[in-house]
C-alpha cells in the first residue's frame, strides 16, 4: 500500500518550489480591458490559504522563507488535524463522542489549501502589513468594539437575536468584506463588471456586493449588509470605498469608519488586493494589508442549514435545560 503521508509531503514541497515562479508578475504585463475600457477583473478567483488576517504571536516578519512557510503550514491546526485523522482513524464510538466536543468539522470538509499565502511570489505570515507587527491595533476593549453596544449580547440562548448571524444563515463573518478575507472553506469568488457596476460574489453563503461606479455614496443614513460602497477606476486599479456597514455584521468599521479596497490585475492569474481601515472609534491608528486572489475554475454550492433546522433545536434544547434546572 503506498505511503500517502510521504506522497502528501512530496506534493506540498513541489507546490512550494514552483509557486513563486508560477505567480510572479510577467515583465511588462498589460492587463486586459473590458468592453467598457476598464481593467478586467472578471472571472472565478480564490484566496484559499492557511495565512490569516493577523500574524501569529512569536512570528517575526511579514515575508517568509520557503522553509519557514512550509513549517508553519505543516504546524497549522487543519493540516495537523488532517494528518492525525489519516493516521489514526476513529473506530470507537467513544472516541468519536470525545472528538465531537472539540471541533465542528473534520479535516475532510476543510479547504484551506496546503501553503501559507502567496502575494506576488512571496509567502506571507499575515495579511496585515501595517502596523509592521501584523496585528490589528484595537483600542482598549479590543474586538468587542466592532459590535454596536446597543445590540443584544451574542452567545446566550434567550432567542434567535442572541445567536450568531452565521448560525442563523444570514451572513458569514464578512468573508465578502469589507475587508474581504479567507476562511476554512468556500474560498472562491466570482467578479463581474458592467459599464456602471462591479459585482463581487463569494461562494461562502453566495453573498453579493453590488457596487455602483459613483463619486458619492447614495445615502449615508443607510446601513446595508456589507456597507454602502462606491467604486471608481484609477488607471489599472479598481478602488472601492465603503462606509456604514450594518451593525449586526460585526464589521471592521463603526458608523464613523471607512474601508478603502484596491484591486490591481498583477498577472493573468493573480489579482493584487489592498485594503486600508480608518476608524478612530475602534483603532489606535489607521491600519491595512494585502493579499492576492488566484485563478479558479468554478463556484460550488453553499448550503446553510443551521437556520433552517438547527436553530429550533438549539432554542428548544435551551428551554428544556431551563425547565430541568427549575425542577431540581
Amino acid at each position: 500500500m503506498p505511503n500517502f503521508k510521504n506522497l502528501h509531503t512530496s506534493v506540498v514541497l513541489t507546490l512550494l518550489a514552483i509557486a513563486p515562479l508560477a505567480y510572479s508578475q510577467a515583465p511588462g504585463y498589460v492587463p486586459q480591458l473590458t468592453e467598457f475600457g476598464a481593467p478586467d477583473f472578471q472571472g472565478i478567483w480564490t484566496n484559499r490559504s492557511i495565512t490569516r488576517m493577523e500574524r501569529r504571536p512569536g512570528i517575526d516578519g511579514l515575508v517568509l522563507s520557503d522553509e519557514v512557510a512550509y513549517e508553519m503550514a505543516q504546524g497549522s491546526f487543519w493540516m495537523s488535524l488532517d494528518r492525525q485523522q489519516q493516521n489514526n482513524a476513529i473506530t470507537e464510538a467513544e472516541e468519536g463522542a470525545a472528538a465531537f466536543g472539540s471541533r465542528g468539522h473534520n479535516a475532510f470538509w476543510v479547504d484551506t489549501g496546503f501553503t501559507m499565502g502567496l502575494v506576488k511570489g512571496e509567502f506571507r505570515s499575515s495579511w496585515v502589513t501595517e502596523p509592521a507587527n501584523g496585528r490589528i491595533p484595537y483600542k482598549e476593549g479590543g474586538r468587542a468594539l466592532r459590535r454596536a453596544s446597543h445590540l443584544p449580547t451574542i452567545g446566550s440562548f434567550d432567542g434567535p437575536e442572541t445567536r450568531p448571524i452565521s448560525e442563523r444563515c444570514i451572513a458569514f463573518g464578512g468573508i465578502i468584506g469589507p475587508v474581504m478575507q479567507n476562511g476554512i472553506y468556500n474560498n472562491n469568488y466570482q467578479f463581474v463588471q458592467t459599464n456602471d457596476h462591479v459585482l463581487l460574489m463569494s461562494e461562502m453563503g453566495h453573498e453579493v456586493r453590488i457596487i455602483p461606479l459613483a463619486d458619492e455614496h447614495s445615502n449615508e443614513d443607510l446601513q446595508p449588509w456589507f456597507g454602502d460602497s462606491i467604486a471608481r477606476y484609477e488607471g489599472n486599479t479598481l478602488v472601492i470605498e465603503t462606509i456604514n456597514t450594518y451593525p449586526l455584521q460585526g464589521s471592521y468599521i463603526s458608523p464613523t469608519g471607512k474601508v478603502t479596497e484596491r484591486m490591481t490585475r498583477w498577472s493573468d492569474d493573480e489579482i493584487f488586493y489592498e485594503f486600508t481601515v480608518e476608524d478612530p472609534a475602534i483603532y489606535t491608528q489607521t491600519w491595512g494589508g494585502e493579499f492576492s486572489f488566484y485563478k479558479e475554475t468554478a463556484l460550488f454550492e453553499y448550503a446553510c442549514h443551521e437556520g433552517n433546522y438547527s436553530l429550533p433545536g438549539i432554542l428548544a434544547g435551551a428551554r428544556r435545560a431551563e425547565i430541568d434546572a427549575l425542577a431540581q
